[in-house]
Parts: structure tokens; sequence; C-alpha cells
């Protein structure tokens, strides 16, 4: 499955941004999917995944409460909602499927990895 994440961009402190990862090739509906972020000379870090169905996910202390994942199986798509962003949220973000369908949450779980978007966040 091939995956393309967008939905990146600058913004200010305090304001907005939804990501989507969209996937092509196979279905995205029996995988779990994940959101991850990169900073330069960090490793990249979980930031919340979302089971197969939608019903069950998971968000990483730092975001929860202000990002929310969802999916739409429909089209093929899981979106990253992120409200109250801090500049500290800036860095690439990455969308990943496994075919594992239950909330995963380490990086190593995950078969398939999209390009990523970069989010900059401004003070």
């Amino acid at each position: 499955v091939q995956l393309q994440a967008s939905g990146g961009g600058l913004v200010q402190a305090g304001g907005s941004l939804r990501l989507s990862c969209v996937a092509s090739g196979r279905t995205l509906s029996t995988k779990a999917v994940g959101w991850f972020r990169q900073v330069p000379g960090k490793e990249r870090e979980f930031i919340a995944s979302i089971d197969w169905s939608g019903t069950k996910r998971g968000y990483a202390r730092t975001v929860k409460d202000r990002f929310t994942i969802s999916r739409d199986n429909a089209k093929n798509t899981v979106y990253l909602q992120m409200d109250s962003l801090d500049p500290e949220d800036t860095g690439v973000y990455y969308c990943a499927a496994t075919d594992v369908r239950e909330v995963v949450t380490n990086q190593l779980g995950y078969d398939y990895w999209g390009q990523g978007t970069q989010v900059t966040v401004s003070s």
C-alpha cells in the first residue's frame, strides 16, 4: 500500500491544521494507522494511532486533548486534526500503516510509510 500525507504548512501558535493520509494500491480498512513526528537531530516519535475500525485510539501524552485522529475507510483516508498548536509541534509528520488491526504505538510495528509533510508552528 502507498501512503500520501498532506495538509502541512505554516501556522501561528494556537492555530489548527488537519493532516490527511490517503492510501492507494490496497485498502486501509483492515489496517491500523499511525502518525509520527520527526524533528532534525531527534528520533521519530509517536503521535497518534487508530485501529482498523476507528473505535480505538491512542495518543502521545504531549498531544492528547489537542490532536484527534480519525478515519474514513470509504475514502481510504486517515486524518489528524491538530488544534492549539505549539511551536514544539513543529516537525515532519509521517503517516504509517500496519497489517495489525489494533492500535500500535511503536514505529517498529508499522509496515508502510508515507513521505511526510512539514508542519511549522511559529511563536
